[in-house]
């Protein structure tokens, strides 16, 4: 069945304002295949789907769907010939049940359309569910589901329009192992009965398992389609960046000599944090490792002070200080960058230069007065370091790539000169590139004299960036392991482990 074309994409040109963001750009996706569509953040990826789910006009270029030119003039009409995209953000609505999601709008109703015929929905959603083999009741409320299950809903939901062409955009960011195991079953499922399937991510050991061919895309440029079977990860990534992006890392212990700059003991928060204890050096970047809903964010809110701890102590430099709130760990020397900066990282109706000096307009203030040519004059520099990619300071953070947005709030921290930094999943939702520069900059901090505590859910990433591994299972640290010891199987091993 992987023969059939439902969509070409032939020399496709967009253009905004002072961006050619479009050049010449081609897509085909076979009936039964799952496609996946990398590059770097900002190569033109978004655009390609935002014009083939109708968000966008093309300037030029032509869209053949199954054998017949087509125009897709908005996001209707994409839906109407069998055309839909589950985001990486949901749109559904929590309030409403599985069903009314599903079917918001055109929901079947009893005589003079006056009233919704529930029972006619259920039936309806049931038997959509049916020939997904999906087990979901379309009466639960959809603020009760997983993410997971809400990603289902979001299928069923696409499928219930009769999509033939599904695009997902990051679909297993915010999902478990387990979750990923449920989705990518259900992706095998969509393959046999011919749907075709745009699978944009980052992870490439996604790619290699889920995939039959890979289109690269560069700086708004097609660079090639490849079979997935025939071609490295290597080979990947190089198309994609145009340049080496990982280089080989002789990391130097750091002695026992070194300053002790942190230090946890006893911290306890309900069951999501018990009896944690460790130490952090100056220069060190600690990893932190598990599986999800092991404890190690809720760890580092409570260092924040972004959640009250029960009972436990914390020491800077040797002397026991009271954190109870983000307020008490910035005035201590701790900048926390969360692992969704959109939510709690960032303003992002706001400009770059407003961001990066928010956590320290005391230095900027005089006479009760901002001195907005010192913030402007700092966010520069910041972004000369950082190598933010941005038209100006005055640009607003919303409009930048998600690793330009990750490097903003490292900037924050930085002019506030925070000698602790916690990253929380420093490296979620960027692209290969970005990557590649938030490992150089943790790098420079840490050589600099800065101390690094940084959570990951990719063991690749501890592995390369640590110079300790602290592991921790159901709130408990499990297990502590060198650079030198640390391996992955020894680090799943900790994190599976329910006693330490």
């Amino acid at each position: 069945m992987v023969n059939q074309p439902l969509v070409i994409m032939e020399g496709i040109e967009k253009s905004f304002p002072g961006v050619h963001a479009l050049n010449q750009c081609r897509l085909e996706l076979r009936a039964g295949e799952v496609h996946a569509l990398v590059g770097e953040n900002g190569a033109g990826k978004s655009t390609m789907m935002k014009i083939l789910t109708g968000v966008y006009r093309k300037d030029a270029g032509r869209i053949v769907y199954k054998g017949r030119e087509v125009d897709i003039p908005n996001t209707k009409a994409a839906q109407q010939i069998g055309i839909g995209m589950i985001h990486q953000e949901l749109n559904l609505m929590p309030h409403l049940t599985v069903a009314q999601n599903i079917y918001i709008g055109r929901e079947p109703r009893r005589k003079f359309r006056l009233l919704l015929n529930e029972k006619a929905l259920e039936e309806q959603v049931r038997e959509l569910f049916r020939t997904m083999n999906l087990d979901l009741d379309p009466r639960d409320k959809v603020s009760e589901l997983t993410v997971a299950k809400q990603q289902m809903v979001e299928i069923a939901k696409a499928l219930s329009f009769r999509s033939e062409v599904l695009i997902m955009d990051e679909p297993t960011a915010a999902l478990t192992t387990s979750e990923i195991e449920e989705l990518f079953r259900m992706i095998e499922q969509l393959k046999a009965s011919g749907v075709g399937i745009v699978y944009i991510s980052h992870r490439m050991d996604e790619l290699k398992r889920i995939t039959d061919r890979i289109t690269v895309m560069r700086d708004g440029c097609y660079i090639d389609t490849v079979n997935t079977a025939e071609v490295s990860v290597d080979r990947i990534i190089s198309m994609m960046v145009g340049r080496e992006i990982y280089h080989s890392v002789e990391r130097t212990a750091i002695g026992d000599s070194a300053e002790t700059v942190l230090e946890v003991r006893g911290l306890n928060r309900g069951k999501a944090v018990r009896d944690v204890g460790f130490h952090l050096k100056k220069g060190e970047i600690l990893g932190f490792a598990g599986l999800m809903g092991a404890g190690r964010t809720e760890v580092a809110r409570a260092i924040f002070g972004a959640d009250r701890i029960d009972s436990g102590e914390i020491l800077i430099r040797g002397k026991p200080v009271s954190i109870r709130s983000p307020y008490d760990a910035v005035k201590h020397g701790i900048g926390y960058l969360s692992e969704d900066r959109k939510r709690f990282g960032l303003l992002v109706d706001m400009d770059v230069q407003s961001n990066v000096a928010i956590a320290s307009y005391g230095k900027f203030r005089r006479f009760g007065w901002m001195k907005r040519e010192a913030i402007e004059s700092s966010a520069e520099q910041v972004v000369g370091a950082l190598k933010v990619k941005t038209p100006s300071v005055s640009q607003k953070v919303k409009f930048l790539s998600g690793g330009n947005q990750q490097k903003v709030v490292i900037g924050k921290w930085l002019t506030k000169d925070s000698d602790i930094l916690i990253f929380d999943e420093p490296t979620r939702g960027i692209d290969v590139g970005a990557k590649g520069e938030i490992y150089k900059l943790l790098e420079e901090l840490a050589e600099q004299g800065k101390s690094i505590i940084m959570i990951s859910s990719e063991l690749p990433e501890i592995l390369r960036m640590s110079h300790r591994v602290i592991v921790m299972c159901e709130g408990r640290i499990t297990g502590q392991l060198a650079r030198e010891e640390a391996d992955q199987e020894k680090i799943m091993k900790f994190a599976t482990s329910r006693t330490g």
